[in-house]
């Protein structure tokens, strides 16, 4: 069998996906469709190729945070190297970045050879079962690492525990449901660097820092029964394409870090995640949101409310924080308002509008 691994280096990662050509749809029209009722991974808006002032931006970020994202990637890193023949598994697409980090770290700092598979996982309908199989199949005595960037309210960690759980009972298997992320702020995942929101500088782009993969699409005019979830290559953004590179900036700092000494790893916290349910509940009374999935908190959240969604309004808890830049441009951009709120519990929260 022939993998797909985007624009990254054959030996980094393996996408379980359908590669697919999906009509697009703005994003007006999309979000009119998901408030009707249609799902969201059944439709796809554009993707703009950055401009260099936003990459700019990116640039700035990552030589802001490159430091504190190799500290974490070497913390996930150290656990999952205790487990016996472990098999990454990243959930498309921002633990796709993650994921070949990882693979990579393992191999330089604990001479561990994982397999890196990158999957995709959709709100309210699961990770694709046949790309589940396939690892499961490919490699039955492994344990499976799944990987992601960040968490915002936990949606994720809350759909793969549920997966899982069903499908260990349907199968006869004991599948680990552990998720390990660089930064949980709800407080939910199993393996973190820590619970602060920062600026992951690869939430700050789309496909052009993920191997130019799109999102997740799950649609039966595109893909059909016993085919992985779609996604689209985006070879027109290969000039702009920089997941290589942020791959390879990072693993400059990795190697430059003793693995003896890189701090302990974070685990869920019943507290964290206690306070974020609290704070949501507070945010859709005081802005009237019927639906709990129109609220995004934290930056990586927030960055793609703005670039997918149809953003309403923006909250910032310092808007003179370096992190938040690229959040300020995109909102001034699009006319969006920017709310100060200096008692967030995060760098900022993105509201999407709720037409109800």
């Amino acid at each position: 069998m022939e993998y797909f691994s985007g624009s990254y280096k054959h030996d980094d990662v393996r996408f379980l996906v359908t590669l697919i050509e999906p009509t697009v749809t703005d994003i007006q029209t999309k979000e009119a469709h998901i408030r009707l009722g249609r799902h969201y991974s059944e439709m796809i808006s554009s993707e703009y190729e950055p401009s260099k002032e936003y990459l700019d931006i990116f640039y700035q970020a990552l030589e802001l945070n490159k430091h504190r994202v190799a500290q974490d990637v070497l913390r996930l890193s150290k656990a999952i190297a205790t487990q016996s023949k472990p098999i990454l598994v990243s959930l498309l697409r921002a633990g796709t970045p993650i994921g070949v980090l990882v693979k990579r770290t393992l191999a330089y700092h604990f001479d561990i050879d994982a397999p890196h598979y990158s999957i995709s996982i959709i709100r309210d309908r699961g990770i694709d079962e046949k790309a589940l199989e396939h690892i499961v199949t490919q490699h039955p005595r492994g344990e499976l690492i799944f990987i992601d960037g960040w968490t915002g309210k936990g949606a994720i960690k809350q759909e793969l525990d549920s997966f899982i759980a069903h499908y260990n009972q349907t199968h006869n298997q004991n599948l680990s449901n552990a998720l390990y992320v660089l930064s949980d702020i709800a407080g939910v995942a199993n393996y973190s660097g820590g619970y602060e929101d920062y600026l992951i500088p690869s939430s700050a782009l789309n496909s052009t820092v993920s191997g130019l993969v799109s999102r997740s699409i799950l649609n039966a005019h595109y893909t059909h029964q016993g085919e992985f979830h779609g996604v689209k290559f985006y070879r027109e953004f290969q000039k702009s394409d920089v997941s290589n590179f942020y791959i390879d900036i990072i693993m400059q700092e990795i190697i430059k870090l003793d693995a003896m000494h890189v701090g302990s790893i974070c685990h869920a916290n019943g507290e964290i995640a206690n306070q974020m349910r609290i704070y949501i509940a507070s945010l859709q009374k005081r802005f009237d949101i019927s639906n709990i999935n129109y609220i995004k908190p934290g930056i990586g959240e927030t960055t793609r409310v703005l670039l997918r969604r149809d953003p309403y309004k923006i909250l910032l808890r310092n808007p003179s924080e370096n992190h938040v830049m690229h959040i300020i441009k995109l909102a001034n951009e699009n006319n969006i308002e920017i709310i100060h709120d200096p008692n967030l519990p995060y760098s900022c929260v993105g509201i999407i509008k709720d037409r109800a």
